[in-house]
């Protein structure tokens, strides 16, 4: 790992048939630098949940694959806008949502086309 003092960015999708996260870190001058990626084709059970679920669900697994990498404040870039209203209706989100209260974490949206390492992941 280049940068052990920079702030790790992990970047979640979600495509229906699977979910993919990559791990980034940026330097100094804004540049990105790959740390890790993950991949997973969803079960049975995720192909049925709602687009938002999926996208929550891709955060949870992302953050449990590069969980020992997470010790400090990170940042989440996600497709997803409105997780916050969403959450207080499902308690499977909610249950999720509990889990993670441990790690300190923003979230912030961005948007699908720029979203580009994720969501090839997300296709793999």
């Amino acid at each position: 790992m280049k940068y052990r003092d920079m702030a790790f960015i992990l970047q979640t999708d979600a495509s229906g048939i699977g979910v993919g996260a990559f791990l980034s870190q940026s330097d100094d001058v804004g540049l990105e630098h790959p740390i890790a990626y993950f991949s997973r084709k969803l079960l049975l059970r995720g192909i049925r949940y709602s687009t938002g679920e999926q996208e929550c669900l891709a955060i949870k697994l992302g953050i449990e694959e590069f969980f020992y990498l997470l010790s400090k404040p990170f940042l989440i870039q996600t497709a997803l806008q409105w997780m916050d209203k969403f959450i207080d209706r499902n308690n499977r989100l909610m249950q999720w949502s509990l889990g993670l209260q441990p790690l300190q974490f923003k979230v912030v949206h961005r948007k699908g086309r720029e979203n580009t390492n994720a969501d090839t992941l997300s296709r793999m």
